[in-house]
């Protein structure tokens, strides 16, 4: 009785053991859905900002923004592809361990770019925005850079397997129509060895006979071949039937 209550508290204590570890597990899911969508909520409200920003803003700050907008644009689609490449090519790990050390220089701009939108002094931030500027498009086109040549290399595999599967298809269609690519030698091999397209000979032997050709006018004065042939009858007499000795004498008939 003991051991039956001993399972009975165990299988309790597991069960709730696996109640809670889903509890936390689904609790965990549905708040790294809410960080997501918040996170990209915020995101999308920071880049229509800035672009607003851009547009409505004329001098240092405008440019600013739109320094901002252009390093956020080009680090986010440089992340997303080589993240999706990587779970597909292993050698885009190396590229995305790459991207993450240009990002961390990404974040250090982006922060000081925020910062100096607030800076009241307009003179010293023109001074410092060809600076800006300059670091901005160096990490930009290292992040272009890396987003295209992994681009490239997806594009270049779809490109590889596309013709190697174009070429099995030429295979294959090949072998389907068999009778149309028989090669040409075989058919005058055929026809040298005496033989024709359906199995009968060609030699000069066995000639086909003739086509019956058409009679030739005659000449003026000169009779013709038809003429002096001999006239045939239509239909040749019937030879007469022998006659045997068991036979009755026909009878000759009444000329009454």
């Amino acid at each position: 009785m003991e051991a039956v209550i001993a399972v009975v508290v165990l299988l309790f204590v597991l069960l709730l053991g696996l109640g809670a570890y889903a509890t936390v597990k689904v609790v965990g899911a549905a708040r790294r859905g809410v960080d997501r969508t918040i996170t990209q909520a915020r995101r999308t409200v920071e880049d229509h900002t800035l672009r607003a920003k851009s547009l409505a803003q004329p001098g240092p700050a405008g440019e600013l923004a739109q320094l901002r907008l252009k390093l956020r644009t080009s680090m986010r689609a440089t992340q997303e592809a080589l993240r999706a490449g990587a779970a597909e090519d292993e050698s885009l790990k190396e590229s995305l361990a790459l991207f993450q050390r240009l990002s961390a220089h990404g974040h250090e701009l982006d922060d000081e770019l925020r910062r100096l939108e607030s800076e009241p002094d307009r003179s010293t931030l023109a001074e410092r925005l060809p600076a800006l500027r300059e670091r901005t498009e160096r990490i930009t086109h290292s992040a272009d850079s890396l987003r295209w040549a992994a681009r490239d290399r997806a594009g270049r595999f779809a490109e590889d397997e596309l013709d190697l599967l174009s070429a099995q298809i030429d295979v294959e269609t090949g072998a389907l129509r068999h009778w149309t690519t028989e090669p040409s030698g075989s058919t005058d091999a055929r026809f040298a060895d005496g033989r024709s397209t359906d199995g009968r000979s060609t030699d000069a032997g066995a000639v086909p006979p003739p086509w019956p050709e058409s009679p030739a006018p005659a000449a003026e004065g000169q009779p013709s071949r038809r003429a002096e042939e001999p006239t045939r009858p239509a239909i040749a007499p019937s030879a007469p039937r022998p006659a045997y000795p068991w036979q009755k004498k026909p009878r000759p008939e009444s000329t009454t």
